[in-house]
């Protein structure tokens, strides 16, 4: 489809193309998730919980992404980081093949990603400034607050009873993306290629939030005891 034709599209038709995308990175994450299932029965078996790896995940990733993308070692410091977001789909494997699924380590894993998104959207932003990408940093910013307001809408509906888990990019395909373009450019690629990537972060981001404030906002409708206003 074309930009042009894109842009004359009508409100369901591009509705349509937000859920074909949706459903194309949902295979993909079952891809993910069905790939960690040997490893994560490994790390059972040596006696790791869920929680050590959420813990053990989250500083790799903090440490490699503040440590070499502001220093300008973008390919390890890409590499790295992607080495041990493993961790944040192994935990939940490992949850669920010990049966040790429960509501501390949902919420510790939660929290956990929370630092490591604005350890590596920093790191990200950081280096751009230092090397005079004001656009690039701005975009990291921006990407990094429509990133926690992804979570915040979700977690928010939570407390008042309403599904928000809906939604065009979750947690792990903003930091894949983002990734991507960190390595691209590393490798000697085109500049211009991480900006890309954090735009599409961020507007993939903010479709995310307006699709849960949405979904809220229907389940604030059949829920009898939420005011109206």
């Amino acid at each position: 489809m074309s930009f042009l034709s894109w842009g004359n599209c009508n409100g369901s038709g591009q509705e349509a193309a937000y859920v074909m995308m949706g459903d194309m990175l949902g295979v993909l994450r079952v891809s993910y998730g069905r790939a960690l299932t040997p490893l994560a029965r490994l790390l059972i078996r040596a006696g790791f919980t869920p929680s050590v790896v959420t813990i053990i995940g989250t500083l790799g990733v903090s440490a490699s992404a503040l440590w070499f993308i502001p220093r300008g070692q973008l390919v390890l410091g890409s590499l790295l980081t992607i080495l041990f977001l493993l961790g944040d789909g192994l935990d939940g494997t490992m949850a669920r093949l010990s049966g040790r699924e429960g509501r501390f380590g949902a919420f510790l894993d939660s929290t956990l990603d929370r630092l490591a998104d604005g350890a590596l959207f920093v790191a990200i932003g950081w280096w751009c400034f230092l090397v005079g990408d004001v656009l690039g940093a701005a975009l990291a910013s921006a990407a990094l607050v429509m990133g926690f307001l992804v979570s915040y809408t979700r977690a928010r509906a939570e407390v008042e009873g309403w599904d928000a888990s809906t939604g065009l990019f979750e947690r792990t395909d903003r930091l894949v993306v983002a990734l991507l373009g960190t390595l691209i450019v590393g490798l000697g690629g085109p500049s211009w290629w991480l900006p890309l990537t954090l735009a599409i972060v961020g507007l993939g981001s903010a479709v995310t939030v307006a699709q849960r404030v949405a979904a809220a906002y229907r389940g604030s409708q059949a829920d009898p005891n939420a005011a109206r206003r």
